[in-house]
């Protein structure tokens, strides 16, 4: 029974699953990246793979954000308890904002310090951050603090969805797993 909630679109389960691998891509990159003693060009590949994924995460997430302001989430299978839909609610807001922090700073950390965004700059899009030291190193701040805060949501909401998947077995999973069948 509990594989027979209704469970989310299409849409909304290829926008989730992307930003998904993308982010968990980015999370390694940006780890090893700051690392003293890489080779330069190992180095120079992350920062171009980070920065550049940054960029689509950025406008997936906004077109995910639009999506589900006109798309509602389907409601939970009735068996779960109110505090955990409230801690649902608030990971999932928690996983909304730093997922538009992460990118806002790490770009204006990009480009208030001068730096380029390849996949932009190709395609003529100026920087629209003025060079400025100061404000480089604050975003460069906020967005590491946000980044292990990321992270532990993450991990909170991973944990969570294999506890509904592997131990509950209440539907929480088949609602976002691309693969689950719909009913």
């Amino acid at each position: 029974m509990a594989d027979r909630e209704p469970g989310y679109g299409v849409t909304a389960r290829l926008l989730h699953w992307s930003v998904a691998v993308i982010v968990l891509l980015m999370i390694p990159a940006g780890l090893i990246m700051v690392r003293d003693g890489l080779p330069r060009a190992l180095q120079d590949g992350l920062f171009l793979f980070h920065k550049n994924a940054g960029v689509i995460v950025m406008l997936i997430v906004a077109f995910r954000i639009l999506w589900r302001a006109t798309h509602p989430a389907p409601p939970l299978p009735p068996q779960i308890p109110s505090w955990q839909r409230r801690i649902a609610a608030l990971s999932h807001l928690g996983l909304y904002v730093l997922l538009v922090v992460m990118p806002v700073t790490g770009y204006v950390r990009v480009r208030a310090g001068g730096f380029p965004i390849e996949g932009l700059d190709a395609m003529g899009i100026e920087s629209i951050i003025p060079r400025n030291k100061p404000l480089a190193e604050t975003a460069s701040d906020i967005h590491q603090v946000a980044a292990f805060l990321l992270i532990g949501l993450l991990a909170l909401h991973v944990g969570a969805a294999l506890h509904h998947a592997l131990i509950r077995r209440d539907g929480v999973w088949s609602r976002m797993w691309p693969i689950a069948r719909r009913h």
